[in-house]
């Protein structure tokens, strides 16, 4: 961990451009990377109904009808593989024990489906692909937030896996009120206040953690601005992130407690289109 720690506003947005080009075209076969039995040791603290997809997992929550978090590995290697053609179906999600949202329940209601495992992570075959677009990984975000910032912190996550190899992220709504509005006719699915998400980089010399909190909005200010520590996340959620994932308490701490924004280049290329287009469409 570097020295140089920062928190949410205490920080100039000075990074350079930093726009990856993803080798798309590459025919090399690594699907032997993405098995279906792999390590979850990295899995947050269990509050609802635990559901192991074939590239994700989530922990359901019935209260609200969404997940309180979705975690997964996210690898180079992944995004090096051509991306399959995006699914256009949301289907419910049949291993949800009390049966999950619908894609009625969003209709007419003023907030899209929003990912929070995205499409464009899992585009590397048509089962990740088809995974990501159960109801169960979706949660009421308004237009402005799903198409805005999401979008712009999810392309910089492509960014930071493809330059570091291999990453773990945790995504989930936030709720700041215990009575928030709902959505559906025949399921009620609550509305998040805010969203999270937390990236963690464990491997190589170079450990570092991320994380931020995305106000349900639109939103003008820079990425930087919204980036936390995951202990913040801890505070506001009440779940325990990578409860049984490190070697030690000691590297736990110092994981959970700081970042360096500095170690996570944010395209200024993005904000820019954010801000001038993404906000308005």
């Amino acid at each position: 961990m570097k020295d140089e720690i920062s928190s949410p506003k205490s920080h100039s947005n000075n990074q350079k451009s930093y726009d990856v080009k993803y080798d798309t075209d590459s025919t090399e076969d690594h699907s032997e990377l993405y098995e279906a039995v792999e390590d979850r040791t990295y899995l947050p603290e269990v509050k609802g109904d635990l559901i192991h997809h074939t590239y994700y997992t989530l922990d359901y929550n019935e209260k609200t009808e969404q997940c309180n978090w979705v975690a997964y590995r996210l690898t180079k290697e992944s995004l090096k593989l051509p991306n399959v053609k995006r699914a256009k179906k949301f289907n419910y999600d049949k291993d949800i024990s009390s049966r999950s949202a619908s894609h009625s329940d969003y209709t007419h209601s003023g907030y899209t489906r929003g990912h929070m495992a995205p499409a464009g992570d899992m585009a590397f075959n048509e089962v990740a692909m088809k995974e990501s677009f159960l109801m169960s990984n979706m949660s009421p975000q308004t237009r402005a937030c799903n198409g805005g910032i999401w979008k712009e912190l999810e392309e910089n996550v492509r960014d930071w896996a493809f330059s570091n190899g291999e990453l773990l992220v945790v995504s989930g709504p936030i709720f700041y009120t215990k009575n928030p509005k709902k959505i559906g006719k025949k399921t009620k699915v609550s509305v998040p206040d805010a969203f999270f998400k937390i990236v963690l980089d464990n491997e190589g010399r170079d450990k570092k953690s991320i994380a931020f909190i995305i106000p349900n909005d639109t939103e003008d200010d820079p990425l930087s601005d919204y980036a936390v520590s995951i202990d913040e996340v801890e505070k506001i959620t009440d779940i325990d992130f990578f409860q049984s994932y490190f070697e030690s308490d000691q590297t736990e701490a110092v994981m959970e407690s700081q970042f360096n924004i500095k170690s996570w280049k944010i395209s200024k290329k993005r904000y820019k289109q954010r801000v001038n287009s993404w906000n308005n469409g």
